[in-house]
């Protein structure tokens, strides 16, 4: 009988030591305004709450659906409304033959930022401002009460789902400057950005520190949507029901 008990018991400590390999994983595609409002803050906790582990792959919004129906991720994720989304797809050429076999729903809220070299000083600029400067037709600083340096645009090939609210919220629709420099991921952009006098670009709001000034701007808002083909697997539902529930802490904190 004592022999059974440290047998059952031994067997309950090793199963219990095994759980974290035993974790269900999730494969998600997603953007920039996803990764670093909701996933980046949910990862940790969530794995050790429940056991659902996310394997994130930060490609973008577009690349995240060409995944999805690939079947290469569980979901795709953006900083974008699902109408917005699929007009981005189309305007890209990428053919969708059934939209309806999309399930879509609202896992957060983002608020896009304007990030700056920090020896660019200025502390307010305006809709009107932000046009000139992000269609070029202002192209120095002091045209917008800062100092007198080029302004030097930075778009991301990997946050088309942040460009594109930003081009309909304040832009109204205008094309981006044409002599904007290439980066590619919210990081890079920032980065870029940090080491490049009188540089500017997009980015989340998670994405503002010391290393970069952030003028206040008009508010930007965006959904943070999330997409599967068909039903949600039961990895996504337990992750849903955990981005409502105990993670909301984590991602409103």
């Amino acid at each position: 009988m004592g022999r059974s008990i440290i047998w059952v018991a031994a067997a309950f400590l090793f199963l219990s030591q095994m759980s974290p390999c035993l974790a269900e994983e999730v494969k998600i595609g997603a953007g920039a305004a996803p990764t670093e409002n909701v996933f980046k803050k949910i990862m940790g906790p969530m794995e050790k709450a429940i056991g659902v582990k996310v394997a994130l792959i930060s490609n973008g919004p577009s690349e995240a659906l060409k995944d999805l129906d690939k079947g290469a991720v569980d979901a795709a994720s953006g900083g974008v409304t699902f109408p917005d989304w699929m007009a981005m797809m189309d305007k890209e050429g990428y053919q969708i033959p059934d939209k309806s076999v999309y399930k879509h729903r609202v896992i957060g809220k983002d608020l896009v930022k304007v990030l700056t070299n920090k020896d660019v000083t200025v502390k307010q600029l305006s809709k009107e401002q932000l046009k000139g400067i992000f269609t070029g037709a202002i192209k120095n600083w002091k045209e917008a009460g800062g100092p007198d340096k080029p302004v030097v645009l930075f778009l991301g090939s990997k946050i088309p789902g942040t460009q594109s609210v930003f081009q309909k919220q304040v832009l109204d629709g205008a094309a981006y400057a044409k002599d904007a420099k290439e980066g590619t991921t919210a990081e890079d952009l920032k980065s870029k950005v940090a080491a490049t006098s009188g540089a500017v670009c997009l980015g989340p709001a998670s994405g503002v520190d010391g290393s970069i000034n952030a003028p206040e701007i008009p508010e930007i808002g965006r959904p943070i949507t999330l997409i599967t083909k068909g039903e949600p697997s039961p990895g996504i539902v337990k992750m849903l029901e955990f981005i409502r529930g105990d993670g909301k802490k984590y991602i409103d904190g």
